[in-house]
């Protein structure tokens, strides 16, 4: 009797373990630069509302669809996209580089799907670290293209495309123009992927524990909706003080301290959230765009790797 309990226990024990062992293979990592394409996709979309943000800064436009009206009237409607080869450098080097080093601090930090929300936002900040450094030439490029026909026409850089851009950088202004304002740009890019990141994973996270939810392109609107409203708000401040410092002419440049004093005393603490809506507004959509495309592109990738098991099968 007591042989064939043993028996019947060894069999329980040993069908579950092979079952899960030749059933459940462990999921190959998706390609590294799937979080670029994305991104890539979603600021491709989004182009012409980020290209009318650059030039209401450097015109004297008085709203959103007076430059874009503008930029029609003076470039057709191709002018909307105007330096997207930019956008797309940019992309390709900072995004590309920011969702592969999340995903390697995750592990690094053993962040794993049920992670607190900390370790998600500190590996997401170590990602932005990283990110900024290397797509931060991207950064320049992109904001030369963009500006440079709200500018008048002597003042304009005429670069060709975005590898004229870096060339010319390089060859006429020297190699440290890559590393124009990387300081103000790493900051910002840390608290862009702690918050957008880390927030888009954690909320997903938590809808996918409630029975409303599953992991579907649903779940993925909410989480990216929520995670573009966190971004927003947690770089509200490093934006503002990004274009107090930046467009300031020669006479009132002031340090980043300087320009904080000098806020507080005259607007109060509230300056750090100004233009919060307009920002949010651009932000949003291209913070969902990218969420929403990334996941499908991993839908994508799982059913061309099923495919091929079959075929090998």
């Amino acid at each position: 009797m007591s042989n064939s309990i043993s028996v019947k226990e060894a069999v329980a024990v040993a069908v579950p373990v092979s079952t899960k062992s030749s059933g459940q293979k462990k999921k190959q990592p998706y390609p590294f630069w799937l979080g670029g394409v994305a991104a890539t996709i979603a600021a491709s979309i989004t182009h012409p509302l980020d290209l009318t943000k650059v030039r209401l800064q450097a015109t004297g436009d008085k709203g959103m669809i007076q430059s874009l009206k503008r930029t029609v009237h003076t470039a057709g409607y191709r002018g909307l996209f105007d330096g997207i080869t930019g956008t797309w450098m940019r992309q390709m080097s900072y995004s590309l580089c920011r969702f592969w080093a999340y995903d390697e601090s995750k592990k690094l930090l053993g962040a794993g799907p049920h992670a607190p929300a900390w370790k998600l936002a500190l590996a997401g900040g170590m990602a932005g670290g990283i990110a900024g450094l290397v797509g931060n030439p991207g950064e320049i490029v992109m904001v030369r293209l963009q500006g440079d026909f709200g500018k008048p026409p002597e003042k304009r850089f005429n670069y060709k495309h975005c590898f004229d851009a870096l060339f010319r950088m390089v060859r006429e202004e020297g190699s440290s123009s890559l590393l124009r304002g990387v300081g103000p740009n790493i900051f910002r890019a840390v608290l862009m992927n702690a918050s957008q990141l880390a927030s888009y994973d954690f909320f997903k996270q938590e809808l996918l524990k409630t029975k409303y939810f599953e992991d579907n392109i649903y779940c993925h609107t909410v989480a990216s909706f929520a995670a573009g409203t966190v971004a927003t708000t947690v770089c509200s401040p490093a934006d503002v003080l990004k274009s107090r410092i930046m467009t300031a002419s020669g006479k009132e440049s002031a340090s980043t301290l300087q320009v904080i004093k000098t806020s507080l005393r005259n607007e109060g603490a509230m300056f750090m959230f100004k233009g919060w809506l307009p920002a949010w507004t651009r932000l949003q959509p291209t913070t969902m765009l990218i969420f929403i495309t990334l996941e499908q592109l991993k839908n994508l990738v799982d059913f061309t790797r099923s495919l091929r098991e079959k075929d090998s099968d």
